[in-house]
């Protein structure tokens, strides 16, 4: 869609776990319109000899090469009409940098672009090399939100303990807070077309901004399920949270907009189960002679799933354990000679993780605070109509998918609200 000449022009970046998206976002007379967007998977995933066998890392140049190659793919004709980019991406990783030299900049096909230099790996989210143990022995945090492991603070601590040095944590490398939609600097060069000086707000959480993007009644409750899962809902207007976590606690309560905050079920697995799920069964095949692409896998299994709409086998899926219960791994039940088909399997694997979510956060929960409907979001819910037919099985209420729920759209959207 083209604006008119006069029409607004901002751009939402979501630097994903698995690709990044770019959303150009228009305002013209009738509203915001999302004009174009892209996504590109980064495969950033390596390995990591220090870390071990529980971490979980990502080459940085892999992800900024995948956001070079979707803002390319724009037009640039929208792109020179930016005047805001909003940031956002996957959460509580970390990436650290030499000062004044994180980035450099070389001449690409649609003119300047920037690549990191003197940059580490990315410590996911996902990371696991903080264990139980070794959290237990940090200070508690001055916050409402127990620290985990593939916290970036509880990264630095680990390498801190890993080098042997006795300093204290180093707070001057934690960046400053800021209100949603401030600005933190300007584009010191074009751009892919982006002007030079266009504003670029402080960094939001994915989280959040796919919440923003589709959240806009009180009594809606938002399921997403991407390469983790989420279900949140609103707290009332006012709402505080307690002044000290609670480790063992599967509701988490996240800062949102306004000064308001969700309570979430952050669950720690998602659309990542399936896929390891689908690798293990590639895995088997490769063992067994045969090569099976694992695209043609994963349309295999929810196909034969749709065929077994009954079954009494039960998965617990938390190959990846739970923030609040992180010994509690996968397990299980029920197991019957007659329901060990791929197609019974599959579909015991969908439902347990809507169960999961559902054990987080209860559906008891959501019918007393007032829940009228789901809005249904995220890659992995949206490619699967097996978890989508668990979700309407499990939910007392209508479920409403939305197609332009994501975080690069709602990063958009608070830049574009806050102009």
């Amino acid at each position: 869609m083209e604006g008119g000449p006069d029409s607004v022009c901002v751009l939402g970046i979501d630097l994903g776990t698995t690709s990044v998206k770019a959303a150009l976002l228009v305002g013209t007379e009738q509203g915001q319109v999302v004009a174009e967007s892209c996504s590109r998977e980064t495969q950033a995933y390596t390995s990591s000899v220090e870390a071990g066998l529980q971490g979980m890392e990502q080459d940085s140049g892999r992800i900024i090469r995948a956001l070079n190659e979707c803002l390319a793919a724009l037009p640039q004709q929208q792109l020179q009409r930016v005047s805001h980019i909003g940031i956002t991406g996957q959460m509580h990783g970390i990436v650290f940098w030499k000062r004044d030299q994180g980035c450099k900049w070389t001449e690409g096909g649609t003119g300047p672009i920037f690549e990191p230099e003197e940059v580490s790996h990315l410590v996911t989210w996902q990371d696991g090399r903080c264990s139980p143990a070794f959290l237990s022995s940090l200070p508690l945090p001055q916050s409402h939100i127990s620290l985990a492991t593939g916290f970036g603070c509880a990264t630095i601590y680990w390498y801190l303990k890993k080098r042997l040095k006795k300093s204290g944590f180093p707070v001057h490398l934690l960046p400053e807070v800021g209100d949603p939609g401030s600005i933190a600097g300007r584009t010191i060069s074009a751009w892919h077309g982006i002007p030079k000086g266009t504003k670029v707000g402080i960094a939001l959480g994915d989280f959040q901004c796919s919440v923003y993007s589709c959240l806009t009644e009180r009594t809606d409750a938002v399921l997403n399920i991407s390469t983790s899962a989420q279900l949140t809902i609103s707290m009332p207007s006012g709402f505080q949270p307690p002044e000290t976590p609670d480790p063992s606690s599967a509701v988490t309560y996240f800062p949102y907009f306004d000064g308001d905050y969700l309570a979430v079920a952050a669950s720690l697995n998602g659309g990542n189960v399936l896929a390891t799920f689908v690798n293990m069964v590639a895995r088997w095949t490769e063992e067994l002679g045969f090569q099976i692409q694992e695209s043609a896998i994963y349309a295999k299994i929810i196909k034969a799933a749709l065929d077994q709409n009954d079954s009494h086998l039960s998965v617990h899926p938390t190959i990846f354990g739970e923030r609040h219960t992180p010994e509690r791994l996968a397990s299980v039940t029920s197991i019957a000679a007659s329901e060990l088909s791929l197609g019974h399997v599959t579909r015991a694997v969908c439902r347990g993780l809507i169960e999961n979510l559902c054990s987080m956060l209860p559906v008891q929960r959501l019918l007393e605070t007032g829940v009228r409907r789901v809005l249904g979001s995220g890659s992995a819910l949206a490619r699967n109509e097996v978890l989508r037919q668990e979700v309407e099985r499990i939910f007392p209420f209508p479920v409403v998918y939305g197609k332009d729920v994501d975080a690069a759209v709602g990063a958009a959207m608070v830049m574009f609200q806050g102009k």
